[in-house]
């Protein structure tokens, strides 16, 4: 049965917790899963939070500290000592206990790793800080287990049992050299079904997909998506393996890369959430709010120079929202296929052929809406030759809105630009100016104001 949390057990829970009843306190979240007593933590105060990650042993809070919001765990790190902070990341992996020393002051940070015991373990760590957080390198783990080609079957069970006591999960086998490169993996199976005295040279498997440090983490998720991968290595600069990108830990970046591509597709230029301070919230809002000003300051200075058109056809003015609306969605929806393809690496082939495509696209169904318009006009008896310019006009906006939606993308994407940042504001506002100077100059023409 799944796991739920009523307002009778947290009660319960800040009662023990100010009785100091650490007996009936254990009693309730001993036999609970890390990630339950994270969701508990989230209902309580700070202090009581405090109470029970120094109540529970190591092992079990290293591994609710990962499962908390980062700011609450913030807010729990910063009351708890050097020492205790160092006793935790003892029981981490690596990459965990990176995260975790990754969000502590520099001066603090020192402090942490000298009170790691494990001088391995703090070494570990260490290296790993090195890197991008967003690379290969900056998503591993140290822990692996690796077998040396030269080892005979039997050496290389006994060694493997040495190897997984650090091991959380042992997805993969690796194989390497005398010094240490990654030459291939080993299956399990043959491992079993073979004479102990065979040489590892002789039944390894010499074909193994790996990423080295500084791959991106874009890629690493599009490898491990591909190849169906629970786990991939990584090997440095000179081909040594120093780690590995394991399944949950690529879904946790794949998520948090999501959360920033849709706060960039809804104008907010910095990562954010909802509980945030409001000077945080603005800072992050306020640069596109003020570039959607500036648009719309833009096309007023645009209308202002077709006054003549107002006053002799005062009929465009109704449908100049139409127009901006119209622009604005059909960039959006280009950039956002754009976008899509882009992170899934669906965008092959070259430009001209993309721009043959979307001239297609938006011809179709821009004759389309343009044809409604039309109808539309010579049911309420408008004027045809009117309605002519309004269709046309629709017509070609929606051609410019496509074309800008689906090479805006790519052109960012090319300069190392985040793509997602084209699908929000910057996207709508350029086309309602566009689509606004579209919708006059055209209706000039064929008006002839």
């Amino acid at each position: 049965m799944q796991f739920q949390i009523s307002p009778e057990l947290i009660e319960k829970i800040e009662q023990l917790v100010e009785q100091q009843n650490d007996k009936e306190l254990l009693v309730h979240l001993e036999d609970l899963h890390h990630a339950d007593i994270a969701e508990i933590l989230d209902e309580l105060d700070l202090d009581e939070s405090t109470y029970i990650i120094k109540l529970l042993d190591s092992v079990k809070t290293s591994e609710v500290l990962m499962e908390l919001d980062e700011d609450d765990r913030e807010k729990i790190l910063d009351n708890l000592s050097s020492k205790e902070i160092a006793d935790e990341l003892e029981e981490m992996d690596t990459d965990d206990a990176a995260d975790i020393i990754a969000e502590l002051s520099e001066e603090r940070q020192e402090e942490v790793i000298s009170n790691i015991e494990d001088r391995e373990h703090a070494q570990d760590i260490q290296e790993l800080l090195r890197y991008d957080e967003d690379s290969a390198g900056g998503l591993m783990a140290k822990e692996l287990i690796k077998v040396r080609e030269t080892w005979t079957v039997a050496g290389c069970v006994r060694e493997m049992r040495r190897q997984a006591e650090n091991v959380t999960r042992v997805h993969s086998i690796y194989v390497v050299d005398k010094n240490d490169k990654l030459i291939g993996r080993l299956s399990l199976k043959d491992l079993l079904t073979v004479p102990p005295k065979t040489k590892i040279s002789e039944i390894y498997i010499p074909r193994v997909d790996f990423v080295d440090v500084h791959t991106e983490g874009e890629e690493v998720a599009r490898i491990m998506q591909k190849y169906d991968l629970e786990a991939i290595p990584v090997v440095d600069e000179i081909g040594r393996l120093v780690g590995r990108v394991t399944i949950d830990d690529i879904v946790d970046f794949i998520k948090e890369e999501a959360e920033k591509d849709y706060q960039l597709a809804a104008g907010i230029s910095q990562d954010v959430e909802a509980d945030d301070s409001i000077w945080q919230l603005s800072k992050a809002r306020l640069p596109w709010l003020v570039l959607g000003l500036f648009g719309g300051l833009g096309s007023v200075y645009i209308m202002q120079g077709f006054d003549e058109a107002l006053e002799s056809y005062p009929i465009l003015f109704f449908f100049t929202p139409l127009i901006a609306a119209m622009a604005g969605n059909v960039g959006v929806q280009s950039s956002a296929i754009i976008v899509q393809g882009l992170a899934n690496d669906n965008i092959r082939g070259s430009l001209f052929h993309r721009l043959l495509k979307e001239v297609g696209l938006s011809l179709l169904n821009g004759f389309a809406l343009a044809a409604l318009v039309f109808l539309f006009g010579f049911v309420v008896g408008q004027d045809q030759l009117t309605s002519l310019a309004i269709a046309l006009s629709m017509l070609l906006v929606i051609i410019v809105a496509a074309l800008v939606g689906t090479f805006v993308p790519i052109i960012l994407d090319k300069r190392g630009i985040d793509p997602a940042i084209a699908t929000g504001p910057f996207i709508t506002t350029s086309n309602d100016i566009f689509g606004i100077f579209l919708f006059f100059y055209i209706s000039k023409l064929i008006l002839g104001f």
